[in-house]
């Protein structure tokens, strides 16, 4: 009963993961409509483009959020297992895709804000964030079963 349990939760996650994962990819669609000059890339252009500041203040928050993720992933990964809660893995996935879904947000704001033609970069650090929060069948059998 509890292996059924188990895989019943890493169904339900993995289809939370993939509806979150395929945003990423839906975020070139709203930029595609609502900013298509973007995409006739001129490679003259520097990657800091016409506001280095907040490009490079937007780079600081994006890595904080995926570092900030994969921190808090694994923390709520290790509490699971040790409290064999499986809530837990579910809690530091979501948590960590939507942190990583804040940094193609940032992309996005940059993109409809400044008209900054490298916002595809934010994104893919978010797919990355993604990525690495992958519900991961292993964990979710560790904090459904006592180890004895």
């Amino acid at each position: 009963m509890e292996n059924q349990n188990a895989e019943q939760t890493y169904r339900i996650l993995m289809i939370i993961w993939f509806a979150l994962f395929m945003t990423q990819f839906m975020f070139f669609v709203v930029v595609y409509f609502g900013k298509p000059e973007l995409f006739a890339f001129d490679a003259t252009k520097s990657i800091l483009g016409d506001n280095p500041l907040i490009v490079l203040i937007f780079a600081v928050i994006g890595v904080s959020n995926l570092l900030i993720s994969i921190f808090l992933g694994k923390i709520f990964q290790d509490r699971a297992v040790e409290e064999q809660r499986v809530t837990l893995i579910q809690t530091g996935m979501i948590v960590g895709c939507a942190l990583s879904e804040s940094i193609s947000l940032l992309g996005i704001f940059l993109a409809f804000a400044f008209s900054y033609q490298y916002f595809f970069i934010w994104i893919a650090f978010g797919l990355v964030g993604m990525i690495l929060h992958y519900p991961r069948r292993d964990k979710i059998h560790a904090a459904s079963f006592r180890k004895k």
